[in-house]
């Protein structure tokens, strides 16, 4: 059991880690390209570190020193000379779903394996696309799904136009990394914007890309040319949990430095100025990825409707804003948050268990809209709800459910426990450092 101690007030500066989307992409992306890549700040995470590890194995030198600083040294669209591969994604949802799509055009065989939570994470959602591509690769079929390990060979791939049935930046990216090997093009069709930062990325490797309202077209490339020098920002998923705790502990303020800002990606920002929040951008810079310092104060927030066609931008975030719904005035609701069933846990589960255990209102319930079924939250806030101590809560091994419920205990009044933090490891190891020393 980790013990969680009240915060009366909070008025720091704080950096938090790089982005670990972009992370992902950045060692990816830079592996099949020309050239060397220095990469910096690059995260260091059990998830970030699976991707290097498979890069590794696909005979690609990468060094990471001390100092965060990340260099891969890129073999062009080609990787490992070897006949077959074994590879593990760990727990990295992301490692698994980007590389498949890489690993889709490459010359040698991969079995792709996974771990604890992973393997109950469907794959047909890129194993279904990518064998329209002409991929040679299946996942261990369950009932009518797939699911880890994924056996891949080798194939010729060839464009599509695909529809993609839910916004999913995994799977869009897997196909546009196989995309780049394709003959023809390929048209991938979002039925609503989801994270860019692959097609940001291809661009900035000079990669064949545009865009044509919810369509993104790709072609095949001859080589992709690095950049040399890449600067990633801090993390808006990991900012998130310190924006909410600048809000909801009463005379705070928190200046985040070098946020990640991408509108795709910062839905939750937007939610929250609704909800009254006293958010301010200052500094903010362009890069192939916009940036800026992001100042919060302690407000007082209502209650607000999200609608499905918000979700995608902030649906990692969707944990931390249930957190902020139950210290707003009113009766939040969020449509659309089905996906929150297949993360790394039962999100709605896990949500509706522990915030029932410090007296908030929460009802989750299934809806079709349009003959699709998905599920909706409500969530009743009270600015004053927090009142009792000594909860027991349970992170249910899942990363972003621990680092919020801190976040909720950290605005209690009295000392409170979580079951389990090592899971934090996967995307924010300085997670509590960081909250210890505020």
């Amino acid at each position: 059991m980790y013990k969680i101690r009240p915060l009366n007030k909070v008025k720091r500066q704080i950096v938090v880690p790089a982005d670990k989307s972009i992370s992902h992409r950045a060692a990816i992306i830079s592996s099949i390209s020309k050239g060397k890549t220095h990469i910096k700040p690059y995260l260091v995470s059990e998830d970030t570190q699976a991707t290097l590890d498979c890069l590794k194995i696909c005979g690609v030198r990468v060094n990471l020193n001390k100092e965060g600083l990340l260099t891969v040294e890129g073999v062009g669209l080609y990787l490992s000379r070897k006949k077959r591969v074994t590879l593990s994604a760990g727990e990295s949802g992301t490692t698994l779903r980007i590389l498949s799509g890489l690993l889709c055009a490459q010359k040698f065989s991969t079995r792709f394996n996974s771990a604890n939570s992973l393997e109950k994470r469907p794959m047909g959602r890129i194993t279904v696309p990518l064998k329209l591509m002409g991929a040679d690769i299946k996942g261990k079929c369950v009932k009518s799904e797939e699911y880890p390990p994924l056996k891949i060979n080798p194939a010729k791939l060839k464009g599509i136009r695909y529809r993609l049935p839910i916004p999913s930046a995994q799977v869009k990216s897997a196909l546009l990394l196989a995309s780049l090997y394709a003959k023809g093009e390929t048209q991938i069709i979002e039925p609503a914007a989801s994270r860019d930062h692959t097609e940001r990325m291809l661009s900035l490797f000079k990669a064949k890309l545009k865009r044509q309202g919810k369509s993104i077209i790709s072609s095949r490339v001859k080589m992709l040319i690095s950049p040399n020098e890449l600067f990633i920002p801090s993390d808006f998923s990991s900012a998130s949990f310190f924006i909410v705790l600048g809000l909801i502990l009463k005379n705070s303020e928190i200046l985040i430095k070098n946020v990640n800002i991408n509108p795709t990606r910062c839905g939750l920002l937007r939610v929250l100025i609704r909800m009254g929040a006293k958010i301010e951008i200052i500094n903010k810079k362009d890069y192939y990825e916009p940036y800026t310092d992001i100042l919060v104060k302690s407000s007082s927030l209502r209650a607000t409707e999200v609608e499905k066609k918000e979700i995608p931008s902030m649906i990692d975030e969707i944990p931390i804003l249930a957190v902020a719904a139950s210290f707003a005035k009113g009766k939040t609701r969020l449509k659309g948050v089905g996906e929150l069933k297949v993360k790394e846990t039962d999100r709605i589960n896990s949500l509706r268990y522990n915030l029932t255990k410090v007296g908030v209102e929460i009802c989750a319930y299934k809806y079709k809209k349009q003959g699709r079924e998905d599920w909706a939250l409500e969530i009743k806030g009270n600015p004053c709800f927090y009142k009792k101590g000594r909860v027991e809560f349970r992170s249910f091994s899942d990363h972003r459910t621990a680092m919020s419920l801190i976040i909720l205990a950290a605005a209690g009044e009295r000392e409170s426990k979580i079951d389990e933090i090592q899971c934090i490891n996967k995307s924010f190891p300085e997670f509590i450092p960081l909250i210890e020393s505020l």
